[in-house]
């Protein structure tokens, strides 16, 4: 110490240090006014920037005055070193949070608004804050006048080590990357793999890709699995899709009324069934004369793959319905039995595309 501490010295110090408190209070509550504008405009990367200035300005306000406090106090310049040490490695900590809160955020950001759906994909969310942490890590190590060279040496060697032992694990990181920046599935997606499992994508991370079914059960599915299996993506190119409905009627009927009497109805539904596509053409086409009835296929159109279900639901009753008032008969499966001389019976089962021999009751 240079000189003795006297009450002057004290008095500065208590103001510095009130001054820097007096900021960050300032300082959020300006932030506080701009978030609430910020969550008004239509981009959300605003509102992760002024949520992490909430959090770093006030802090960097606190380390100011202190900083002017030690200023002006009488330090010897050991005591002095130490205590600019200790306020650069808040600060740097400070501002590397900040920074990995709002880069996260903004990645998150970006993958919503490339898949267009609220499920983010946390593989790159998770990958950008764990570098930005590594490399305030490095930062805050030089600061304190530790040499990261030996550091990153020591890293490198034990990487490998580390990677051989990780294989898998680093199989599904890249695999999932992969997966992610080819663009092959995104969260929000409709798929079926070859082994079986169907659902929504709710989110690719850096080890698994996780899927909703319909029953609202969760499959969790290794990204390596997952990028060497067969799959059918039903949400690309396009979301909407087309699902075909066989139906059948009797021999005696006029096909052109069943045409369209059938496109009146795929009409009805397609305008008035959620999730149906209006715009959509009716589409009939007769393809087989069958044992008992003539076969033909109604092709509706759909707006995502889960609403097919509703949608046949609706079309199957009311072109029952229909058909029931318009006198059109859909034959059901005739059993005949034929009877030879000196043997048994055989029965015989006539279905509406072919004859099953030996089928009794």
């Amino acid at each position: 110490m240079n000189r003795a501490l006297t009450l002057d010295d004290l008095v500065l110090a208590g103001i510095s240090i009130a001054a820097g408190l007096l900021l960050a209070f300032l300082s959020r509550t300006l932030l506080r006014w701009l978030a609430k504008h910020a969550k008004r405009t239509k981009w959300s990367g605003d509102d992760v920037i002024v949520d992490a200035l909430r959090s770093v300005v006030p802090w960097a306000a606190v380390a100011a005055g202190a900083a002017a406090a030690a200023i002006v106090l009488p330090l010897t310049r050991s005591v002095q070193h130490h205590t600019d040490q200790i306020l650069e490695v808040w600060l740097i900590l400070v501002v590397t949070l900040s920074a990995a809160r709002v880069i996260a955020g903004l990645v998150r950001t970006v993958t919503q608004s490339r898949s267009g759906v609220a499920g983010s994909a946390t593989i790159f969310v998770n990958i950008t804050r764990v570098l930005v942490l590594a490399i305030g890590f490095l930062v805050v190590l030089q600061t304190l006048g530790i040499s990261i060279a030996p550091l990153l040496t020591a890293l490198g060697v034990g990487g490998l080590a580390v990677a051989l032992a990780l294989q898998d694990t680093l199989a599904n990181l890249f695999a999932g990357v992969h997966i992610l920046a080819s663009k092959t599935v995104q969260p929000g997606d409709y798929i079926r793999l070859s082994s079986g499992e169907e659902g929504y994508v709710v989110d690719i991370n850096w080890r698994q890709t996780t899927v909703r079914q319909l029953s609202n059960n969760l499959v969790v599915i290794p990204n390596g699995q997952l990028a060497k299996a067969n799959m059918t993506n039903y949400t690309h190119p396009e979301q909407r899709l087309t699902v075909l409905v066989q139906v059948g009627v009797g021999y005696d009927a006029d096909l052109e009324h069943v045409e369209r009497v059938t496109a009146e109805v795929v009409t009805e539904v397609m305008r008035q069934v959620e999730g149906a596509v209006p715009e959509h053409e009716p589409a009939i086409r007769f393809h087989t004369f069958g044992d008992s009835r003539i076969g033909f296929t109604v092709i509706l159109g759909v707006g995502e793959f889960s609403d097919q279900y509703r949608i046949k639901h609706e079309f199957i009753k009311r072109l029952h319905r229909r058909y029931r008032t318009e006198g059109i008969t859909v034959p059901a499966p005739a059993r005949t039995v034929t009877l030879q001389p000196g043997a048994a019976a055989i029965p015989q089962q006539r279905t509406g595309e072919g004859v099953v021999p030996g089928a009794a009751d």
